[in-house]
């Protein structure tokens, strides 16, 4: 069966088709489409398949463990900041060892089209010591589920899959198989102990998977999954991975004779890059999507004398995406011509939709915050980051999820007044509690403002962790009941929602203030759907 998918839809296909039990994710761009797709699956085929949003990228790893522990194939999915989230499990995981197969996704973003970094997963595969994939096209990233899955368990390894924002987001003709493998039965690991990272366990767990390494690295070389082809004039080489494989594709002339060492799978494979030096490999170009990671390990491979060149040199971009253009120029060769452009669109820098309750609460909060001298707003992750540009200009850092509530804390320790965190409900939720919880503790002079729009709204209107019960949250997390206040944001309520900022914002302690109105997008679907 042939398909038109999505390199995150081929992922997610991939995974139903090798046996999935369960997929474990929070929404973010790249990777959001992934548990879409699984989920719009299963509400057709009403398959078995556990595929409800996790409250942040920590729980959904430790939740994928579980179901790992149990017998059955994991996997579980985020952007690339969202490995971060989930370090602490993820590098355990990797001490632990699996019994179903567990598969990571990350999807990095190079040149940040929605992120606030440009950092490589590979790192964190090097990091725990485990297997990496990077799939070059749509059918790779389809048929390496299956493979990374049988890898996973033959190996006991959790297996890292890394794919870029082109490769989730760019459509090919995926060739699926016809019968999906059937879901393991559930079955117990073989040694509990496994599972149990007291220090004396964990030593001796570690001590198999550095034990393991060569292994690895064999996989890497015989797999089949590298290939390397000898070239007429060896003394060049270029390896190549992932998706920035199809650039060189799209410049390479084979008259130019190079060695070609194309590196999907990871650890490095040493016995096909010392074949390259056997063939007489004097000058190598590296052309790796995102930071330079094969271009910094395999200085500690191949001879002193082997010239590399790469991101490191400035033979590529140090920072951003690749293109043909730039592996064009690394390749020593002309610039095609380019036409030049008739018309020039002028850039328009997002802004919250008409009608958002982000946009009300921005005027309220900023009628209120002029009446004090110089007042700090901590903005958090989310559609409300747009409140830092025009019109509104509301909000004075923006860092990562959750940071907004305990960077006004910390503000507020130094002696800030009014510290105020501007944060979503589905952040707050994700990372945002423990930091409240913080503030309560210290009684920290802060309010936090929720801008409650009942959904996940920046990655397309998914379910958010707390809907219904905010208020309960705040005060189980201790903040005193008559201090969790709820607004409606619209343009008359304005007056009621200013004097409850203001009544906050004198209160020497720590306050929320939850602005709820749903998001404009999802009402829209939802009175859509209310008609049919």
């Amino acid at each position: 069966m042939k398909h038109l998918l999505l390199g995150d839809e081929a992922i997610a296909q991939g995974a139903i088709d090798a046996g999935l039990s369960g997929v474990y994710a929070y929404p973010g761009t790249p990777s959001t489409e992934i548990t879409e797709y699984i989920q719009l699956a299963v509400s057709r085929q009403h398959s078995a398949i556990s595929c409800r949003w996790a409250t942040n990228e920590k729980t959904a790893m430790e939740a994928a463990l579980g179901m790992s522990y149990m017998g059955k194939r994991a996997l579980v999915c985020m952007k690339h900041v969202g490995m971060n989230v989930c370090a602490d499990a993820f590098m355990n995981a990797a001490i632990t060892g699996v019994n179903g197969g567990l598969i990571v996704v990350a999807a990095d973003d190079p040149s940040m089209h929605s992120s606030q970094n440009e950092q490589d997963s590979r790192f964190y595969a090097k990091f725990a010591m485990i297997p990496c994939l990077e799939p070059g096209s749509q059918q790779e990233a389809y048929d390496l589920m299956a493979y990374g899955f049988d890898l996973s368990e033959r190996l006991k390894t959790p297996v890292l899959m890394r794919v870029t924002t082109r490769m989730a987001h760019s459509r090919a003709v995926v060739e699926t198989v016809d019968t999906p493998r059937a879901q393991n039965t559930m079955s117990m690991p073989e040694n509990v102990n496994h599972f149990i990272l007291l220090p004396a366990f964990a030593k001796r767990n570690y001590a198999e998977l550095v034990a393991a390494q060569p292994t690895f690295v064999a996989e890497s070389n015989t797999a089949g999954h590298n290939s390397y082809v000898k070239g007429a004039k060896p003394g060049k080489a270029i390896l190549t991975t992932g998706i920035a494989y199809n650039y060189l594709m799209e410049n390479y002339d084979p008259s130019m004779g190079c060695s070609i060492l194309r590196v999907t799978q990871y650890p490095l494979p040493e016995a096909l890059i010392g074949q390259m030096v056997a063939d007489g490999m004097k000058e190598l170009l590296v052309i790796e999507e995102g930071q330079p990671v094969v271009e910094e390990l395999i200085r500690g491979i191949v001879p002193s004398d082997v010239v590399i060149k790469g991101r490191l040199t400035g033979d590529l971009p140090r920072m951003g995406e690749l293109s043909p253009d730039c592996v064009r120029q690394a390749l020593g060769m002309a610039p095609l011509p380019n036409r030049e452009k008739e018309t020039i669109v002028v850039g328009r820098p997002p802004a919250l939709c008409q009608g958002c309750g982000h946009r009300d609460m921005y005027a309220a909060l900023n009628e209120v915050a002029r009446e004090y001298e110089a007042p700090r707003i901590f903005g958090d992750i989310g559609c409300y980051t747009l409140g830092a540009l025009s019109p509104f200009h509301a909000i004075h850092a923006c860092v990562e999820m959750g940071a907004s509530v305990t960077m006004a804390k910390g503000a507020a320790d130094a002696g800030q007044h009014p510290a105020i965190a501007v944060i979503g409900d589905s952040t707050f939720t994700h990372s945002g509690m423990t930091g409240l919880l913080d503030c309560v503790n210290a009684n920290s002079n802060v309010v936090v403002l929720i801008s409650d729009n009942l959904t996940t709204g920046m990655t397309g209107g998914q379910d958010s962790a707390g809907t219904g019960r905010l208020e309960q949250i705040c005060c189980g997390l201790g903040v005193a009941p008559e201090h969790v206040r709820v607004v409606v944001p619209l343009p008359k309520n304005m007056e009621e929602i200013k004097n409850v900022l203001r009544e906050e914002i004198n209160y020497s302690g720590t306050s929320v203030v939850i602005a709820r109105r749903e998001c404009i997008q999802t009402l829209k679907r939802h009175l859509k759907a209310a008609k049919k």
